[in-house]
């Protein structure tokens, strides 16, 4: 706080970038990033995540950068990079090595690294720190100190934020444990959880995500139950809410770069023990399965009413992986896409938040500015603040069929408001 030592954050993305500038408002900070594009962005204050507004650049101690060398400055690093799943659902460790070797470039005796980014229990002192100490000839415990704090920030919510989360810490000691957790209580209001190792707080954290992944797996089975029965799934939820106990999980498109990928690293790191888990297993399978299983339903009900799958055109309405943000990563609602385009169906895709560039790159087709005229179908995949004021007269307007056309309503958040047009959500 005399501004006497230098805190590094490296990898600035939706949880490096909150994480540096609150700790700016603090001490020194060094933002260090890969890429040269995204720096110039943040230097004109500017998020590239479009999370932050500009105004949370002010008044900050920060200095951003993309040369490595820029860490040697710092005493304290945190690593906040992805840690995402390879196309066969296995672990991809190779931005957080990466990051790794770069911060171990830069250590000197007495300083810190703490990582937040999401891993298996046990990758941080079995992967990482060998890395930290060939990287800079030095010794984990003796010369500098390590720890684990898992990331907690939820994108889109401006409520349960960074300094209002408690934040649970860890270290390779006591001392590193007390020094952590006094770094993190310069900007966390919310208090901080000494977690007694740093694969406790590694498992903390990878079972959060896990606990929701298979709570919506369930709701998601009962979805496809009860749509076979008739039954409106969420009319189900709510009447069964009303006992105090009920925990309250919906069903939905599972994607992401937490829920729809944290589980696949517990499930991998369990093999190594010789387990085998099922109950996340199937989770995952249910979960991964949903986008599919919506496009048939939508396909199925263009056939029942007459339409020429070939020849129908749907509109989709929204592609990011969850409301009201801008990312587009793991993004499940593609999945309803692809397997629409398989059955010859022309997909036309809209998002107010999205950016067509980045979903080319990632998906291969752009984004509409607004809808064309006269779909056979309309799919609500997010449920954008934006589409939530939507009445069944405005989708009624984008269809060919003003009375009876479909509307699929992947949040049920329709449900109650439509009676001419053909319904259907999960």
């Amino acid at each position: 706080m005399n501004k006497e030592a230098v805190l590094s954050v490296v990898g600035l993305g939706y949880v490096g970038l909150p994480i540096a500038l609150e700790f700016a408002k603090k001490t020194r900070v060094i933002g260090f990033d890969i890429r040269e594009d995204r720096i110039q962005m943040m230097q004109r204050h500017e998020d590239p995540s479009r999370e932050l507004d500009p105004s949370a650049f002010q008044d900050c101690d920060i200095r951003f950068s993309a040369n490595p060398e820029d860490l040697k400055e710092a005493n304290f690093h945190i690593v906040g990079v992805p840690t995402p799943i390879d196309q066969h659902n296995l672990p991809d460790l190779g931005p957080l090595l990466s990051a790794s070797r770069s911060v171990g470039k830069a250590l000197k005796k007495g300083d810190y690294v703490v990582f937040e980014s999401t891993v298996y229990p046990g990758c941080t002192e079995e992967d990482c720190v060998p890395l930290l100490e060939e990287e800079s000839g030095l010794q984990a415990g003796r010369d500098f100190k390590v720890g684990f704090s898992p990331e907690r920030i939820n994108p889109g919510d401006k409520v349960n934020t960074l300094t209002t989360i408690t934040k649970v810490v860890s270290g390779n000691d006591d001392e590193a444990l007390d020094n952590i957790a006094r770094v993190y209580e310069l900007v966390v209001t919310a208090g901080v959880h000494r977690a007694p190792s740093i694969k406790v707080a590694e498992a903390a954290k990878i079972i959060e995500n896990t606990q929701r992944d298979v709570n919506i797996a369930l709701m998601n089975e009962l979805s496809i139950i009860f749509n076979r029965m008739d039954i409106n799934t969420y009319d189900v939820l709510k009447a069964a809410g009303t006992k105090w106990n009920f925990l309250k999980f919906y069903p939905g498109l599972v994607g992401g770069h937490c829920i729809g990928v944290d589980p696949y690293y517990l499930v991998y790191k369990a093999k190594e023990y010789r387990y085998h888990p099922q109950v996340i297993n199937s989770g995952r399978f249910v979960n991964d399965s949903m986008g599919f299983y919506a496009a048939k339903q939508l396909v199925k009900k263009l056939i029942a009413a007459g339409k020429n799958v070939l020849r129908s055109r749907v509109l989709v309405m929204g592609i990011t992986f969850k409301e009201n943000v801008s990312d587009i990563r793991n993004s499940r609602v593609n999945d309803l896409i692809s397997e629409l385009k398989s059955y010859g169906v022309t997909v036309d895709v809209v998002d107010p938040h999205a950016d067509s560039k980045e979903v080319e790159e990632e998906y291969g087709f752009r984004l509409l500015e607004k809808p064309r005229p006269a779909y056979d179908a309309v799919v609500v995949a997010v449920n954008h603040d934006a589409y939530l004021q939507l009445k069944e007269a405005d989708f009624a307007g984008m269809l060919k069929d003003k009375e009876g056309g479909i509307l699929i309503d992947i949040k049920g958040i329709y449900r109650s408001q439509i009676s001419k047009l053909t319904y259907w959500s999960l």
